[in-house]
C-alpha cells in the first residue's frame, strides 16, 4: 500500500546492443513521509504494544487493523525503517547473532555499577555484563512499539494520499 502511493518516474536503462535508450516506469523511492515529532509524542493517539517473538510488521498490522497493508504505518509511527535491525530478534536468532558478532556469548562485554552505568572493572561493586546479556537488553529495547488508533490511521491514510497527490502535481 505504501509503495502504491509513491509517484512514478521514468528511468533510462541504456541497452548496448542497439545503442538505443529504454525507459522503464519505476516507483520513486526517494519520496517519503515522516511523522511530525510532536505528533509522535502525544500519548493519547496510540497504545503501546510488546512485539511477540517472530511477529512482523505485517502480522501486527493484521492483528490491529484487520489487514497487513498498514505495516508501513507501524514502521513510520515507530521510526523503524529496517525490518531486520529495527525489530526484535527471536531468542535463537539473538544467540546466533551474538555468537557471530563476539565469538563467545558469555565473555564480558562491560562492567556496570549498582545504577546500571558503565564503569571500569576496578570500580567498587562493578558487575560484569556478558555479551548475551548486553545484546538481549538491546534486543528487548526494540520490543515495545506504538500502535496508532484506527481513527488516526484513517486520517493518516487520507493525509498520506493527499501529500503524494500534491507532490506529484509539483513535480510535473
Amino acid at each position: 500500500m505504501y509503495f502504491e502511493k509513491l509517484p512514478d518516474i521514468l528511468y533510462n536503462f541504456p541497452i548496448r546492443e542497439n545503442e538505443r535508450e529504454t525507459f522503464v516506469v519505476l516507483k520513486d523511492i526517494t519520496a517519503n513521509v515522516r511523522f511530525i515529532a510532536e505528533t509522535l509524542s502525544n500519548v493519547t493517539i496510540y497504545d503501546l504494544y510488546n512485539i511477540v517473538d517472530g511477529e512482523t510488521p505485517e502480522m501486527i498490522s493484521d492483528k490491529f487493523y484487520d489487514t497487513p497493508k498498514y505495516h508501513w504505518a507501524i514502521m513510520l509511527a515507530n521510526l523503524r525503517f529496517d525490518y531486520i535491525n529495527d525489530f526484535p530478534m527471536t531468542y535463537d536468532r539473538l544467540q546466533q547473532y551474538t555468537l557471530d558478532k563476539y565469538g563467545d556469548l558469555y565473555a564480558i562485554h562491560h562492567y556496570e555499577d549498582e545504577n546500571g552505568f558503565t564503569v571500569n572493572d576496578d570500580y567498587p561493586l562493578a558487575t560484569p555484563i556478558d555479551n548475551i546479556t548486553y545484546e538481549d537488553r538491546v534486543n528487548e529495547s526494540k520490543r515495545t512499539i506504538k500502535i496508532l488508533s484506527k481513527d488516526l490511521l484513517n486520517q493518516l491514510n487520507t493525509e498520506f494520499n493527499n501529500i503524494f497527490k500534491v507532490w506529484v502535481y509539483l513535480k510535473q
